[in-house]
């Protein structure tokens, strides 16, 4: 965890690029590096290029090579050619939200020893934070008279995200409960690597360049840091474990989204009022959430016959707006311009997602009946969907030989004979999913029958009464 001249650092920030790029590309060549919208904000001049061993990366990284971890997938899916070499700052990216939140380090220096604050103590929350972990961290800073910093990272999210919004208030009436300690709560757009290791240390040094003297972690978290505190040059701080503050902290954040999505009672004395309020509001229980339903299988199958029937069955129980994603509707209106390759069959399913987590992000139920013959688009649009509210695979297993009996439309009889390039499941693979909430086989169930399974599955999931 050494670069080459000795200093401690944890993980690569490098800037990965295709083969053609790098191809084009002399070292010694400024790149202009540009946020979505153009504006250049900063410059990269390009030092060394090489290629990467991912596999290693990933090993030594996030300690894990199955390509299922979504730190080694983001990894795998990267640029073949890394290039490295000096930044020069131009611009900082434009936020419209909390602009009076975002100070950067040389700024909360800048505050700190304005304010003869020699001691400053970090919280870095991912949740909102309860009463027993601020009521530690005001005992620790006023122990080490210590400023206190608030460090909460934003990841890549959408503006229209609401977790992002309600985190910041529940951190802003989180700060109310203390007036007398005046602390400094501070955004930093920061993209997860889902690596609890190395990013947990190099938060530690961000904070530290913040001007952080000590860090406030969970007991699991010391365990880690404690073993590089001289490298990383701050004093960590661990919160006392959930025996020593009974009752105070009762529900971990697992189980607290657990008695939230199911409705059921916060114990007294948890967490402040306000706090309880701001996450009820912004994380209904299941019943009131949206959710889709993607049902996932060969042509033939009885996707489409699944989908129409559940969508009727849905909308005569009423509650919720329906839409119905049924891969060849979807293929006409939305993605005629694609053929069936590879490439172009995922851009498919990554439509069909977004539009299915904008239906679920507003309540309503999405139906979605496409092949999706592969794994990793699969798991990209769960993570799509997920993030905004439900997400339920339904896997409809129907072998292969009896989806050929069927062939209503005569594509596999025009696959066998080689009419039909690249057909799923006959030149071309169908990967099954290996943990769906539901499989459904209509060689043996009725339509009705699998209707039933899947309104079970649902209830027992918590989305709809039945």
């Amino acid at each position: 965890m050494r670069l080459a001249d000795g200093q401690f650092w944890p993980v690569p920030i490098v800037l990965a690029v295709s083969k053609k790029f790098a191809g084009s590309l002399d070292l010694g060549e400024t790149l202009a590096l540009r946020d979505g919208e153009g504006v250049l904000l900063a410059t990269l001049l390009v030092e060394e290029q090489w290629l990467p061993d991912k596999n290693q990366e990933a090993r030594l990284v996030y300690e894990s090579e199955d390509a299922s971890h979504p730190g080694v997938d983001a990894l795998l899916r990267s640029g073949d050619v890394y290039l490295s070499g000096r930044l020069q700052a131009v611009e900082l990216p434009t936020h419209h939200d909390y602009r009076h939140y975002r100070q950067t380090p040389a700024q909360l220096r800048d505050h700190f020893n304005a304010n003869g604050c020699s001691q400053v103590l970090a919280l870095q929350p991912h949740h909102a934070i309860h009463k027993a972990q601020w009521e530690a961290a005001c005992h620790y800073a006023k122990t080490h008279k210590a400023a206190l910093l608030i460090q909460c990272h934003v990841g890549l999210g959408q503006p229209e995200d609401r977790s992002h919004f309600s985190r910041i208030r529940c951190h802003e009436y989180t700060l109310q409960q203390s007036p007398e300690q005046t602390p400094q709560l501070n955004l930093l757009n920061h993209a997860s690597r889902s690596s609890e290791t190395r990013e947990l240390l190099l938060t530690a040094l961000i904070l530290r360049n913040c001007g952080c003297t000590h860090f406030m972690v969970s007991p699991e978290q010391g365990g880690i840091l404690r073993d590089y505190e001289a490298d990383l040059g701050i004093c960590i701080i661990t919160t006392p474990t959930i025996a020593n503050h009974a009752p105070l902290l009762v529900l971990s954040d697992a189980e607290l989204s657990h008695h939230l999505h199911a409705g059921l009672p916060v114990p007294d004395g948890f967490s402040f009022p306000e706090v309880l309020a701001e996450i009820q509001n912004a994380y209904p229980s299941r019943l009131h959430q949206g959710f889709a339903i993607f049902l996932t299988g060969l042509s033939g199958s009885g996707k489409s016959t699944i989908a129409n029937a559940l969508l009727v069955k849905l909308m005569e129980m009423g509650g919720r707006t329906i839409t119905l994603l049924d891969g060849d509707v979807v293929r006409k209106h939305l993605s005629s311009e694609l053929n069936f390759s590879k490439e172009h069959r995922d851009i498919n399913i990554r439509r069909i997602g977004f539009v299915a987590s904008e239906i679920v992000k507003n309540g309503g139920i999405a139906i979605c009946a496409p092949i999706a013959p592969y794994t990793s688009v699969r798991r990209e649009v769960r993570s799509m969907v997920s993030s905004k509210g439900g997400f339920i695979e339904v896997h409809v297993s129907t072998p292969l030989e009896e989806c050929e009996k069927r062939d209503r439309k005569g594509l596999y009889a025009k696959a066998r004979a080689g009419i039909l390039k690249g057909f799923t499941g006959i030149d071309d693979p169908y990967e099954i999913p290996e943990n769906p909430e539901l499989r459904l086989d209509t060689s043996n169930q009725t339509p009705d029958q699998c209707i039933e399974q899947i309104l079970l599955t649902l209830a027992e999931l918590g989305y709809i009464t039945h």
